[in-house]
């Protein structure tokens, strides 16, 4: 499902015999961008409207049959049951519905289709549907795919070092029941809150929001959309509003709200676990070079989720290399330049449950003893 019938990309008995947590290379890399362009079969780049489209259709077909499920069958359900086949549901339709956006995802990329008003189309009226606003999203991530792991200018999940860190963050870290508490709400509230008001975003002289077209965030050019992302997100709002009226506000907490959160749990899932991880560095403006950058980035396996969420999860060290190809062809190419990568790639196949529990004890980076004197930065965990 989600794939295409793709399989996950397969490791080699070499990635299956090495210490994921092993530190990557920090050497300038011995290949260039062209090199590893080279290593990729040219079909990898092409986009087929109609193989894109069908992917589409088929998760809009299964969120619709989940709603219709819930909706006609849930309701005269037995109580006892009912508080079973609930949590079934948004399971279902999250994780779904996370493919959609994933889609939404690929629309900013121009990853979709060859056609710019296509893509740009199919993804506001999907990103809309699940409460993001798509053009100021598309510009944002597009910086952060151009400062990957740069600490002054990436634009999301930019770590702080250890001498700004607050100073009861140690103490709920430590401590298992607040460091639960608050991955909880890292994962529910964490993606409304960057688009409202910039939380774990790059840090700037000024107010920053999504949803504010003279944000510092953007620039003259682009204000225009952000305020059509914004329209989107009210007539998004608007619909809403109708529907709870017309059917109770409990209705469409169950079948929509629920489903939303756990869709906006996932891609924070998802990018912290991509860009949070103690073998990769970070790098001030004296190291930080695009390449660099970019390499320093893990791909992870999420199970049947992995094809769910279009294989996201799996070619993100190729995604930020080459952010143009789709997603159906992103494994072919993942396995094509993993020999030109050698130990630059990283891939970790630490179950995602135990690997979020793990990682998101990496509250802070800092410099290696010894080395004061480089612009490198690595996660210490407590």
């Amino acid at each position: 499902m989600g794939g295409g019938g793709n399989m996950s990309t397969p490791t080699t008995k070499a990635e299956e015999k090495k210490n994921s947590l092993q530190r990557v290379p920090i050497s300038k890399p011995p290949f260039t961008i062209g090199d590893i362009k080279k290593a990729i079969p040219p079909h990898c780049f092409e986009r087929s409207l109609i193989r894109s489209s069908s992917y589409l259709v088929q998760d809009l077909i299964l969120v619709y049959v989940f709603y219709y499920i819930a909706s006609t069958y849930i309701p005269v359900l037995p109580t006892p049951y009912q508080y079973l086949a609930w949590p079934l549901y948004w399971i279902f339709q999250g994780s779904f519905s996370t493919g959609l956006w994933v889609i939404a995802h690929e629309c900013g990329h121009q990853s979709f289709s060859d056609y710019q008003w296509l893509n740009d189309t199919v993804g506001f009226v999907l990103h809309s549907a699940l409460l993001t606003p798509y053009f100021s999203w598309k510009y944002s991530h597009r910086r952060h795919h151009a400062n990957t792991n740069s600490l002054e200018n990436d634009e999301n999940h930019v770590p702080k070092l250890k001498t700004k860190l607050r100073w009861y963050t140690k103490l709920y870290i430590n401590n298992p029941v607040g460091r639960l508490f608050i991955l909880m709400f890292t994962l529910t509230a964490g993606l409304p809150l960057y688009y409202a008001i910039n939380v774990a975003g790059k840090p700037y002289e000024r107010f920053a929001s999504h949803y504010d077209p003279y944000s510092p965030i953007y620039n003259d050019r682009e204000r225009l959309q952000i305020l059509i992302s914004d329209v989107g997100l009210i007539a998004t709002s608007y619909v809403l509003y109708r529907v709870a009226m017309a059917q109770g506000l409990t209705w469409l907490i169950c079948i929509y709200g629920v489903p939303v959160v756990i869709v906006n749990s996932f891609i924070v899932l998802i990018t912290l676990l991509h860009h949070t991880h103690i073998s990769l560095p970070h790098y001030d403006s004296s190291e930080w070079s695009w390449i660099r950058g970019a390499l320093a980035t893990v791909d992870r396996d999420y199970g049947v989720l992995t094809k769910i969420f279009h294989n996201i999860t799996d070619t993100h060290v190729l995604h930020h290399l080459f952010s143009n190809i789709p997603h159906y062809n992103a494994m072919e190419a993942t396995k094509a330049i993993k020999p030109v990568l050698g130990e630059y790639y990283q891939f970790d196949g630490t179950p995602f449950y135990k690997a979020i529990w793990r990682d998101f004890e990496c509250i802070y980076v800092e410099k290696d003893e010894g080395s004061q004197d480089q612009g490198i930065f690595w996660y210490k965990q407590n």
